[in-house]
């Protein structure tokens, strides 16, 4: 459900800055590239809706309080938020099949060893480290699609999109079904299959690495490595706070986290002003627009996963039923993910990008109240679906926002750190309803939760920048906006 929408809209949001380049003749055929990528990307988006239904299991059989599986959502989110700017910088050097193949291999690596795991602990071991691996492999589909001439990167991104709304569509309902036939280990384990399906990307590795060969954002390619150590630890940090409580976390320990957290926050303010070309640019968060497009976004993805984390149980309870029973009523939730990204483009026709996305929040925001004010499994789907609404079109909105937010030159960088704080709201939803449920009642919990979205609706309305227009090709790159 996650991603889906952003192939779709990225062929008519991200132009090219420049007059239409003629279409080449020896170009990849878009086509047979959009299935080789949208076979990669089918364990994945699967991956994203299948082990919250899971989540009941794995406490039962791991003997830990539900509040604690979250970490499991929220470890993947968090790395994958972090890998993908990572991996955009990675591309400066290296062509899309090589990120590609290192994506791959470090998820599959990673949900092999949250299959396996014997604790908690070592699941969400296993979960960072296939986020890690998922984030640059989104990234690197991506680059490999988006680098096609016009008519064939239209093909491709088709493609991909479909697969990819099929795939997430279908993650619940397959999470329930393997939990209750294989169990829940086999459910972390399903990114696995991504392995063996990078072996039909073989004979399109010359179209992958050819198409990794055009032009840059400009970037030395140089990663700054203390940047990106400062906004993992801050990102990390503040998830860990959110759940202190609920995974019994020692007083001394939680302190430390905090003041971990309250040091890499000051690193990243100076780092962001000493280095402008570094892994947070400056010139590109301060953008008019940018920040306010990532906080709305982060803020209803949280909404939309911390739903996605509690309705599963929610479901088991009222129906006493198992998995299975909660995947299938969550299916025409998920579906909601497609028609979302149906109607979003004819809603952008009519209405500003900022307009929009303040009604996807409100829409998140009655879903998330939905689900904590009503009982039964009828509301809670129907709650569900109002957050998937909101989440799958907020994504294309603002992603198609990101472009003409800042020049050419940044889109990549700009588009990776969207994705980051649109990933790091995801992993904060599931985290802020854990915690809160081991202080006060799940509903108070999931009411809590509406805050974020609400805060989201608030800045659509009120921060409403000028420069809705692209900045010239030309424009100075060291120049804040």
């Amino acid at each position: 459900m996650s991603q889906q929408t952003r192939q779709r809209t990225t062929p008519q949001t991200i132009p090219s800055g420049r007059a239409p380049a003629p279409e080449r003749t020896d170009a990849p055929d878009g086509r047979r590239l959009g299935l080789t990528l949208g076979m990669l990307v089918l364990p994945m988006y699967v991956a994203l809706g299948a082990p919250s239904v899971a989540l009941p299991a794995i406490g039962r059989a791991l003997a830990v309080p539900f509040g604690a599986t979250a970490w499991i959502l929220a470890a993947w989110s968090l790395t994958s938020a972090l890998a993908m700017p990572v991996a955009g910088r990675l591309l400066v050097r290296w062509s899309p099949f090589q990120v590609l193949v290192a994506g791959v291999v470090t998820l599959a690596a990673g949900s092999a060893l949250a299959g396996a795991g014997p604790t908690l602990s070592v699941v969400i071991v296993g979960r960072l480290i296939g986020g890690a691996g998922a984030g640059a492999t989104v990234i690197a589909v991506f680059a490999a699609a988006t680098a096609l001439p016009r008519r064939q990167r239209i093909r491709a991104l088709g493609i991909i999109a479909a697969a990819s709304a099929t795939a997430s569509g279908c993650g619940t309902l397959l999470g329930g079904a393997v939990t209750t036939w294989l169990g829940w280990r086999a459910v972390l384990a399903i990114p696995v299959l991504a392995l063996p399906l990078l072996l039909a990307a073989l004979p399109s590795r010359r179209a992958l690495t050819r198409s990794g060969s055009g032009e840059r954002n400009g970037s030395t390619g140089q990663l700054d490595i203390v940047g990106a150590a400062v906004l993992s630890v801050l990102a990390g940090s503040l998830i860990t706070l959110l759940q202190a409580h609920s995974v019994g976390l020692p007083v001394p320990v939680t302190l430390v986290v905090a003041a971990a957290g309250a040091l890499a926050a000051v690193g990243l303010w100076w780092r962001v002003r000493s280095t402008p070309d570094g892994f947070v640019p400056r010139r590109v968060i301060a953008s008019r627009g940018f920040l306010a497009a990532g906080l709305i976004g982060g803020t209803v993805f949280a909404g939309y996963y911390g739903v996605l984390f509690r309705a599963p149980s929610l479901i088991e309870q009222a129906t006493g039923g198992g998995p299975l029973e909660a995947g299938v009523l969550l299916v025409p939730a998920a579906a909601c993910s497609v028609l979302a990204g149906r109607l979003v483009g004819t809603l952008t026709d009519r209405f500003t990008g900022w307009q929009v996305s303040a009604g996807l929040a409100a829409l998140t925001v009655v879903g998330v109240l939905v689900v904590a004010i009503f009982t039964g499994p009828i509301p809670v789907v129907v709650g569900t679906a109002l957050t998937v609404c909101g989440f799958a079109g907020a994504q294309a909105v603002l992603v198609s926002l990101a472009p003409d937010l800042v020049a050419a030159a940044d889109r990549d960088t700009a588009q990776s750190l969207l994705n980051f704080m649109n990933a790091l709201g995801g992993g904060i939803g599931p985290a802020a309803v854990a915690g809160l449920s081991g202080i006060v009642p799940v509903p108070v919990a999931l009411a809590a939760l509406a805050a974020l979205p609400l805060a989201g609706l608030v800045l659509s309305l009120t921060r409403r920048p000028t420069a809705d227009r692209r900045p010239q090709p030309d424009a100075t790159r060291g120049s804040p906006r």
